[in-house]
């Protein structure tokens, strides 16, 4: 019941509520109509203009839609058809402006041409060269026409060459009217009887007579520079002028140019001197280049040219453009080279030269032959230190090796008081001297507690001996140029000084090349290249320390060639050891022929050993020959006593192998020892004098290292078995010295039957 009440309740208040609100909303709705009223009286005016904008638009969108479908279907085809005429009329005025441009250029080709062969016919080859130029102008923009070829350019191209090879024709026709060569019969000599038949003539006045008038040659150049042949004509000519003119003044220096001028005509010819002289000075040669030059200034027009691609040039610009190159590489190779002093005493003399080739350069210029940046024979000249040592240097290089490549048998005898000749070299301050002398000088009151012995004089000398004359002129030749070095410039003096170097560094290359052969085969060359190599190196112990004296880069700088000693000494013992080393072998060949000795009681094993003991006698006596007044002594002594002791020590070795050696065998070995004990010292002959040799054939034991142990094998040969037992003397006898234990057994075992005195001298041996 109460639930009921409380629902009852509540439903009355809603009610209430609903009602309340319902009542605002009806006013709040009478509120809104009121307006809606008010605003529908303004928006129906409004709506109905629109509705007639509307009727009106569709109107127009029927009348555009009817317009639009006339476009398309008739004003759109007028159009495609206007357009169209308009694409025709345009291509068609493209053709005519085109056929009328080529008809243009067709017209003016002809009027060239027509103009041309009147000009031509008239003679007036400029006018003439130029209207065929306009020519081939049209013709070039015919032919650059795309997609427009025409048959007749052909014909017209074929027409114009024909033309211009007629005015090529005419003008190569007045050129030669205009320049006349007149050359000797043999074109191609250039002997001075040859080219003094040269003549160059110029025709550059009309001549008198009318009908054989001659075009001005300023008309011709200037034609050939139009139609761009100026540089041929003018290439031949300097080439004529180079060959017949320039370069015989600069190789023949009897030559002088000889001018001669006529009404109509001048000539240019050449004069012989009777004198002729070896070599012209630089001066001499380039006036008479200058002559030449001149004249051609003078009678050829140097007017502006028209040249294609260049601009406006001189006829000179052009010609000395063309020859100038080849001319001053003449004026140079054959003129300043030759003019280079070869002693540096006349470099002052020099500056004379260079003023003439500056002087001379200065007047190329000046006639427009010679470019202002063009100064290749004034830098050349300028450049004559290096120039002078260059040419010394080549000069030297070449005389040392001629004396290098000839003959090593043609000697000179030299000995420790002789001298080479040197130039007069300078001498030291005579401030240092007194320091050396007061140096030297003991004070007084000073017991001087050295030695009173004295070196001898010729302590440091080179002992007798023969050298090649070439060697002692080539070390003359370093003397004098290391004295020219001390007068030259810095840079000169060192050159002469690395050229002075550089000789004896080439002689150890060529002389061992170039004479391989004979110093293989040659024993007296070998040992005279032995003497050359020491000789040179001797003086290099001490050369240039002469010239440190004499001021300038030499004498602040070490000036020496003591590095180039080792190389020279080992240059010539090895080449001298090596003819040591061949003879060693031949005579091991001559005694491997012996038949080692064996069986001597055979006369034909005795016969062969013999035959070889006096062949490598023979042998060592035609050394000594060879060799005698060649080698120093105390070398000759060495070397003879080293093949001596070779033979000794190969016989010793052959003969204390033999196993059985009977009472005749020893006799005979005995025999052929005795021979090479009796006739080996007689090869000991060094000296010419037969009477001064004996001193050092009685020396034989001091340079055969094998003498007395071939004498003692000898004593061996002989002796019984006590002698041979006190010769040993327990290990302390002559016979010890030479031999060994076992070898003296082991002949001792050969030369004795197996008995028991035999037995007890082995035991003593050891």
């Amino acid at each position: 019941g109460s639930l009921v009440a409380a629902v009852l309740e509540h439903s009355g208040r809603l009610d209430k509520e609903h009602l309340g609100a319902r009542v605002g909303r009806l006013s709040r709705r009478g509120e809104v109509c009121t307006v809606i009223n008010k605003k529908y009286v303004d928006f129906l005016p409004s709506m109905r203009g629109a509705e007639e904008l509307v009727t009106q638009v569709e109107g127009l969108a029927c009348d555009i839609d009817q317009l639009k479908a006339h476009i398309e279907n008739e004003v759109q085809r007028d159009l495609n058809v206007a357009g169209a005429e308009f694409t025709e009329l345009k291509q068609q005025l493209e053709r005519d402006t085109l056929v009328l441009s080529v008809l243009k250029k067709l017209q003016e080709f002809d009027t060239a041409l027509k103009e041309f062969h009147s000009a031509l016919l008239e003679e007036q080859y400029v006018t003439a060269a130029q209207q065929l130029e306009k020519a081939r102008s049209s013709l070039r923009v015919l032919e650059s026409r795309k997609g427009f070829e025409l048959k007749i350019l052909k014909a017209l191209g074929k027409e114009l060459i024909v033309q211009t090879q007629n005015i090529i024709y005419h003008l190569w026709q007045e050129w030669q009217k205009l320049i006349v060569w007149k050359l000797p019969p043999s074109k191609g000599s250039s002997s001075l009887e040859a080219v003094v038949l040269s003549e160059l003539h110029l025709h550059t006045v009309p001549a008198r007579d009318k009908d054989a008038a001659v075009p001005p040659v300023q008309a011709v150049l200037q034609a050939l520079a139009v139609l761009g042949e100026l540089h041929y004509k003018l290439k031949d000519f300097g080439h004529f002028l180079l060959q017949y003119i320039l370069k015989p003044l600069i190789l023949h220096p009897s030559l002088e140019p000889v001018s001669e001028e006529q009404p109509d005509v001048f000539i240019l010819r050449f004069r012989s001197q009777e004198l002729s002289l070896d070599e012209a000075s630089p001066m001499e040669v380039f006036d008479k280049i200058k002559l030449v030059f001149e004249v051609l200034q003078k009678y050829l027009p140097n007017v502006p040219l028209e040249q294609p691609g260049e601009g406006r040039v001189t006829l000179a610009e052009l010609l000395g453009e063309l020859i100038w190159e080849e001319l001053s590489d003449c004026l140079i190779h054959n003129c300043l080279v030759k003019s280079i002093p070869t002693k540096s005493s006349k470099l002052e003399q020099y500056k004379e030269v260079i003023k003439s080739t500056e002087e001379f350069e200065k007047a190329m210029k000046k006639m427009q032959f010679l470019k202002e940046d063009t100064t290749a024979l004034l830098k050349y000249a300028c450049n004559v230190n290096s120039h002078f040592a260059n040419k010394k240097c080549q000069d030297v290089i070449m005389a040392a090796r001629n004396l290098m490549t000839s003959e090593i048998h043609n000697t000179v005898k030299i000995t420790p008081d002789s001298r080479v000749t040197l130039p007069e070299l300078p001498d030291p301050g005579s401030g240092d001297h007194l320091k050396m002398q007061r140096a030297l000088e003991v004070p007084s009151g000073v017991v001087n507690l050295g030695s009173e012995r004295r070196l001898s004089p010729l302590t440091l000398s080179l002992p007798t001996c023969r050298i090649s004359s070439s060697v002692q002129q080539l070390l003359e030749l370093a003397y004098h140029t290391l004295l020219e070095a001390t007068a030259s410039t810095d840079l000169c003096s060192l050159q002469l000084f690395n050229c002075v170097r550089d000789i004896f560094q080439l002689f150890c290359e060529v002389v061992p090349t170039y004479h391989r052969e004979n110093l293989q085969k040659l024993p007296q060359l070998a040992a005279i290249h032995h003497n050359n190599c020491m000789f040179i190196a001797h003086h290099l112990l001490t050369l240039g320390h002469q010239f440190r004296c004499g001021g300038g880069v030499l004498g602040s700088v070490a000036v020496t060639f003591v590095d180039l000693v080792p190389a020279f000494r080992r240059l010539g013992v090895e080449c001298f050891l090596a003819q040591m080393r061949v003879q060693k072998g031949e005579i091991l060949e001559r005694l491997s022929s012996a038949r080692n000795f064996s069986n001597m009681d055979d006369e034909e094993n005795y016969r062969a050993a013999n035959k070889a003991i006096k062949q490598v006698l023979h042998q060592l006596r035609r050394l000594g020959m060879v060799w005698q007044d060649v080698l120093p002594v105390n070398v000759y002594c060495k070397a003879m006593g080293t093949l001596l002791s070779t033979a000794l020590a190969e016989i010793v070795t052959r003969i204390v192998a033999l196993e059985d050696i009977s009472a005749e065998d020893a006799d005979r070995l005995y025999s052929l020892c005795r021979t090479m004990v009796e006739e080996g010292p007689q090869v000991f002959t060094p000296l010419l004098e037969e009477d001064k040799n004996k001193k050092y054939q009685e020396e034989v034991p001091v340079y055969v290292q094998n003498w007395m142990t071939f004498k003692e094998l000898m004593i061996i040969l002989q002796a019984n078995l006590q002698e041979i037992v006190d010769q040993w003397a327990d290990g302390k006898g002559a016979l010890a010295k030479e031999f060994s234990a076992a070898e003296v057994k082991s002949l001792i075992r050969a030369l004795f039957q197996n008995t028991e005195r035999r037995a007890a001298a082995l035991a003593k041996i050891k």
